[in-house]
């Protein structure tokens, strides 16, 4: 049987792409008995709750539309324990499975599927946990070196921004003028945003 599917694709900040996603999404798809019938790609954090593109994909569901979500991961759609477990709980109230392509199908209509998610999704938030963690002891360990969230704290700050504007000017690629300047290329896109403003 054919399946009607949404491919769902999300990644935290604009500076990456779900194209990769979505190309390995896709080709699983064309493997098997799937019908692509939309694609999402969204950018944003998965512990806001704003995500539109998200939203279109329940809406599909909601009007009978689509039968299987595919997204690459569990923490791709679900942005919190409680997220997951009631996002799942609305897509099979409309009979539509979500499956993710580096994990299990969840059918929670079974007990053994209503555990699997429960686990998936306890797994996930201590992920997530443990990376807060890390970050707070990173910034912790950054302000014991004399920086608060990667800004310096009495040191002079960044010097070369003519330079910098030079080499936009000149047509050259962030990562080319981040290359020559031994700086980060945030700090080259920070310059050159400021030149658009």
């Amino acid at each position: 049987m054919v399946q009607r599917t949404a491919i769902y694709a999300r990644v935290s900040t604009s500076d990456q792409s779900c194209e990769r996603q979505v190309a390995e999404l896709t080709a699983y798809a064309a493997v098997g008995t799937l019908n692509i019938v939309a694609i999402f790609k969204e950018i944003g954090s998965g512990a806001k709750n704003d995500r539109v593109e998200r939203k279109k994909v329940l809406e599909l569901a909601r009007a009978g539309q689509i039968d299987l979500v595919l997204v690459s991961e569990l923490s791709r759609w679900g942005r919190s324990t409680p997220d997951l477990r009631s996002t799942v709980q609305e897509l099979s109230d409309r009979n539509v499975a979500l499956r993710a392509l580096n994990g299990p199908d969840l059918d929670i209509s079974t007990a053994q599927g209503k555990l699997m998610l429960n686990m998936l999704a306890a797994i996930s938030e201590f992920e997530n946990d443990l990376l807060r963690e890390r970050i707070k002891s990173g910034i912790a360990h950054a302000r014991s070196k004399g920086t608060k969230s990667g800004k310096a704290i009495g040191r002079p700050g960044f010097d070369r921004s003519e330079r910098v504007q030079r080499l936009i000017a000149e047509g050259r690629s962030v990562r080319d003028i981040a290359n020559e300047l031994g700086i980060s290329k945030t700090t080259v896109m920070k310059v050159k945003t400021e030149l658009r403003n």
